[in-house]
């Protein structure tokens, strides 16, 4: 934290890519990206926006105090199969905005139900 400080990196985030890994189809796509402000002055988060229709971004919208935290959710359609990269951007007032967030992964199609008898 004390060297994103020192490049000015005033909402920091605990991840900027985050590896699904392999997933199952249809399984939960939600992750949420955990970030911090560094800075000295409250920040608001302006807009979240995502490159495609496949994630749904959630974020606080009340200001983040100095000091204070708190996280960005992203939710990936599982219902499409194969390899994904997808950015999400961050815009905010902090000094480093916008941010850009990645997730990335596969998913695997759900096999079916072998009936364990």
């Amino acid at each position: 934290e004390d060297q994103a400080r020192k490049k000015g990196q005033e909402i920091w985030f605990e991840e900027y890519l985050h590896d699904y890994g392999e997933i199952l189809q249809d399984s939960d796509g939600t992750w949420s990206f955990l970030f911090k402000n560094l800075g000295t002055d409250a920040i608001v988060i302006n807009r979240v926006r995502s490159t495609c229709g496949c994630t749904v971004p959630e974020w606080p919208r009340e200001p983040i105090e100095p000091g204070g935290s708190g996280k960005i959710t992203v939710q990936y359609n599982t219902a499409l199969t194969g390899t994904f990269l997808k950015s999400v951007y961050v815009y905010s007032t902090a000094a480093n905005s916008p941010v850009k967030l990645q997730i990335k992964g596969k998913v695997a199609p759900a096999k079916e139900e072998i009936s364990k008898k």
